[in-house]
């Protein structure tokens, strides 16, 4: 019985070693990684800590890794994110038997956000780590804390606790993440014999920089990136600009940048990362300072400053700023009389209130830019709140012209304004702001240009556009203010003042009316209607105050009679003109998926992008698509039109605008078999340039 017993118990006690060898196997196992960490905030993202076992005991090292998966289009960055994001970053203070880790960065991607050039990845990336402790036999505590930026058009700045526990001499390999670890080493740049006389030249006059190197084997189809190599200099970024290979001689020229303070790389060197066909490397070079003899002028600012100030000066005369002019025609011929002094400043008033509107608007799209939001060129006319307000503005501007009301100051208010002699000099700046405002959604081929140059340049060229864009609106104002006398060949004031004020009144009562139409996208229609009946029955009582009964008669008759006869008119030639402009077509939705299977299945794509409130683009359609031989072509079985509408704010048609480096609307391209890229055209659409692009994708202009 004793035998039996002690037999008992002995397999009892082998049982329990093997559960605690189990347990502690699968402990260990276990203190080899952290496991998945999410945030309940991010869920597009998650990551994971990893030990591989792979140890030096002489270095007192441990390998393991970093992995991040992002669905999506979210992507996180590297080492030097390029001009925006921040770098995934670890604070190991926390931790104990830890000296420090390195990092061992895979080779990022470039992508490109509203002209912002950064490096990073996307998908599934796996950093390489070597942890190097104090004492290899006793345990390494990590208490560290993980900082990740992921972004789309948005970014997230989302932290992840790593915690984890191991003894470095008592860890076994494993085969799975030691194959993980190889994978990702294997794409992490490194010092290349094949890469000799690496140098880095900065020209302090340009703040440009030459980087040179030899490959022994030549080059195919290089990738250049620059990174500095010290902690000092780690805000600044390489834009590049120029690449050229001569032989085995490959020469790139960046444009270096920085947010913060001056530019100065004396003494210091920089990170040549390489990546040619099969082919990664990456080489120190010291940084020396010398002249760049080599570099051409670069001409497309000083050329966009150009087409900026053209457009600023079309804006002028574009259909949404035409009301305006009667404000500014009033102001001319209010000017008459008054010394020059006086002239000129009210007319650098006016310059002043157009140069101020343009700065606001670069300095909300530099905000929306460096935010990631959506940007574009009229976006503001994708709110609600903006469109209402413009509409108070233009009705109140409309009702004064009309003389329908008027404010009045205190007498001791006009008493000091008239002291202080500047009472008018406050209108001619406000006249200035609204005129710019109400410009943004026409858009000429000259301003369509300087403004995505703008929204895709640097904040200094942004806002160098602008400026140039406000000085060619301001141009007529500007060159008032420098001759004076031109005031005096204007008509000279008198009764007819009056009608011309009351024509600019109904102008800018249209312009509210059009705004209105705007509105419409945003509020149901009953509301539309009642804030309509509401105005007019207001405009009706001020009309019978201030004019009295007859002119009240005579507004009410004409403007019954307009209704009466256009409902008359409409009933009589129902079957001539009930469709003045033929059906619309059947647009299918953007997406880029449609696009690329059309194009597979051998058709034509032809993709307009458009928004309620751009003036150019109803042009386009009223002039051009909806008319023959492009509304034909459009109805072609063959031909698939697709349409984005950007009246309201949209994701989908931002990206595709910005994938394909516009920023405004009107957008159109057409793809096909011979043109799977896209052929772009020209902001105003013209029938030849519609029908050519649409022969040129489909092939038969190549037959």
């Amino acid at each position: 019985m004793n035998n039996r017993t002690n037999s008992i118990l002995r397999a009892a006690q082998r049982m329990l070693l093997t559960i605690s060898a189990l347990l502690f196997s699968v402990a260990s196992f276990a203190q080899t990684e952290t496991g998945w960490l999410t945030n309940p905030n991010h869920p597009p993202v998650k990551t994971r800590f990893v030990l591989t076992g792979q140890m030096n005991p002489a270095d007192k090292t441990v390998e393991g890794f970093l992995e991040v998966e992002l669905s999506g289009d979210w992507k996180t960055y590297w080492r030097s994110p390029g001009e925006g994001g921040i770098a995934p970053s670890i604070n190991w203070d926390k931790s104990t038997n830890l000296n420090n880790v390195d990092w061992h960065w895979p080779h990022p991607e470039h992508y490109s956000l509203l002209g912002i050039n950064t490096l990073g990845y996307k998908g599934d990336v796996v950093i390489p780590m070597t942890l190097h402790v104090d004492d290899f036999n006793q345990p390494v505590f990590i208490d560290a804390k993980l900082t990740l930026s992921s972004c789309t058009t948005i970014c997230v700045l989302t932290d992840y606790p790593l915690s984890l526990s191991f003894t470095p001499n008592e860890l076994t390999v494993s085969e799975q993440a030691m194959y993980i670890h190889a994978q990702a080493i294997s794409m992490v740049p490194k010092p290349s014999p094949l890469i000799s006389d690496q140098q880095a030249k900065w020209d302090k006059r340009t703040n440009q920089l030459e980087v040179t190197l030899n490959k022994s084997l030549g080059w195919q189809k290089p990738d250049v990136i620059i990174d500095s190599s010290a902690e000092a200099i780690s805000d600044y970024s390489y834009k590049l600009k120029k690449v050229n290979v001569e032989g085995d001689t490959l020469t790139a020229i960046f444009e270096v940048s920085t947010w913060l303070g001056d530019i100065d790389l004396t003494e210091q060197s920089v990170n040549i990362t390489i990546k040619d066909t099969d082919f990664i490397a990456e080489q120190t070079a010291p940084v020396t300072i010398g002249v760049i003899s080599n570099i051409s002028a670069d001409l497309s600012l000083i050329e966009m400053i150009g087409f900026a100030v053209l457009g600023g000066l079309i804006l002028n005369v574009m259909p949404c700023v035409l009301p305006v002019l009667g404000m500014k025609l009033s102001g001319v011929i209010a000017a008459q009389g008054l010394e020059r002094r006086k002239i000129r400043l009210q007319f650098l008033a006016s310059s002043a209130g157009i140069l101020t509107s343009f700065w606001l608007l670069a300095a909300f799209l530099l905000i929306l830019k460096l935010t990631g939001s959506a940007i574009g060129w009229g976006i503001q006319f994708q709110s609600p709140w903006f469109i209402g307000f413009m509409v108070m503005v233009t009705a109140l501007f409309g009702a004064n012209m009309l003389g329908l009301f008027e404010i009045r100051l205190s007498s001791g208010t006009n008493t000091w304004l008239a002291s202080k002699g500047d009472n008018s000099y406050g209108g001619h700046y406000l006249q200035g702001m609204f005129a710019t405002l109400l410009a943004t959604p026409c858009s000429a081929p000259f301003l369509g240009t300087a403004v995505a140059f703008a929204l895709a340049a640097s904040a200094l060229d942004m806002i160098a556009i602008f400026t140039a864009l406000a000085i060619g609106m301001a141009l007529p104002w500007i060159i008032v203010a420098l001759f004076p006398g031109l005031a005096s060949y204007l008509p000279k004031p008198g009764a007819w003042m009056n009608k011309v004020k009351l024509l600019f009144g109904v102008m800018m009562l249209i312009t509210s009316g059009w705004l209105v139409y705007l509105l419409a996208n945003h509020l149901p229609i009953f509301w539309i209607v009642v804030i309509v009946a509401m105005t007019f029955v207001w405009i009706l009582a001020r009309i019978k105050q201030v004019y009295g009964n007859k002119a009240l008669a005579i507004t009410g008759s004409a403007s019954l009679g307009l209704l009466a006869g256009g409902l008359i008119l409409g009933s009589v030639t129902a079957d001539h003109w009930s469709t003045p402009l033929p059906q619309d077509l059947a647009w299918k939705p953007l997406s880029n998926e449609a696009i690329a299977n059309s194009v597979a299945q051998g058709k034509t794509v032809f993709v307009n992008v458009t928004a309620d409130w751009c003036v150019t683009c109803k042009a386009n359609k009223i002039g051009v698509i909806l008319q023959d031989p492009v509304y034909s072509a459009l109805q072609h079985s063959n031909v698939v039109p697709i349409q984005g509408d950007w009246t309201h704010p949209d994701g989908m048609v931002t990206d595709y605008l910005r994938a394909n480096g516009r920023f405004g609307v009107p957008f159109n391209i057409v793809y096909g078999p011979n043109a799977p890229e896209g052929i772009p055209l020209p902001v105003i659409l013209t029938s030849d340039s519609v029908m050519s692009a649409l022969k040129s994708a489909s092939g038969e202009g190549s037959e």
